[in-house]
């Protein structure tokens, strides 16, 4: 992703749940895209790859029609196949553990997105290797990874000082201290459980989308 685009990366990032129905989890993600939210993560762990591809495929057809971008998690090669707008690679995911050559692949107008965990140390290789942003998390307690390492605010603000590129957090973010989240330095509010789980979820997105329009940096 150029650098000038990448002001854009600001606001909710809904992440999707595991979830075997296309129809069901197309339906969440639309309601996600109605209340606000442009980026979309794409992210299953445990289907196989036959319906990850046709579920990833689709939810990049729906987030175009809208003006959004999907984002695949962990699978450069089916980022690249469907024509997605980037990938989000943990640690175990880099291919050949070469984020350079990752970023040589993705080419400069995708999004390559980097967990950094709780360690800076890895916030400046990713940097350096050309990430579009940054991803420190657990800052709660999470409910999709209670083992997580846990990250405090405080490195959200200093990685965005240091490294100069948008900061992702993620892991045990609610309505309640997200604002505590984006004070703190988060350009990005990474979202599962409170926002796919909510009874509303349009109007779920757009309460996360007005957080962001009251904390303007």
């Amino acid at each position: 992703m150029r650098a000038e685009d990448r002001s854009t990366l600001r606001g909710l990032y809904a992440v999707t749940a595991d979830d075997y129905l296309l129809p069901r989890l197309s339906v969440l993600v639309s309601m996600a895209l109605r209340g606000g939210a442009r980026l979309v993560q794409y992210r299953n762990k445990t289907a196989p790859k036959p319906l990850r591809r046709s579920q990833a495929a689709e939810l990049l057809r729906i987030c175009r029609a809208e003006g959004a971008r999907l984002i695949v998690n962990d699978d450069l090669d089916m980022a690249l196949e469907i024509g997605a707008d980037g990938v989000h690679l943990g640690r175990d995911d880099i291919p050949g553990g070469d984020l350079a050559a990752t970023r040589a692949a993705l080419g400069p107008d995708r999004i390559l997105g980097v967990s950094c965990y709780n360690e800076l140390a890895r916030g400046e290789v990713a940097a350096a290797a050309g990430a579009d942003y940054l991803a420190f998390g657990s800052v709660f307690p999470s409910i999709t990874k209670p083992g997580a390492a846990s990250a405090p605010l405080s490195l959200l603000g200093e990685a965005r000082s240091r490294f100069g590129l948008p900061v992702a957090a993620i892991g045990g973010i609610s309505l309640a201290n997200a604002p505590a989240v984006i004070t703190a330095g988060a350009d990005m509010v990474a979202v599962i459980s409170e926002l796919f789980d909510a009874m509303d979820i349009a109007a779920r997105a757009e309460q996360f989308h007005n957080l962001f329009l009251q904390h303007r940096t």
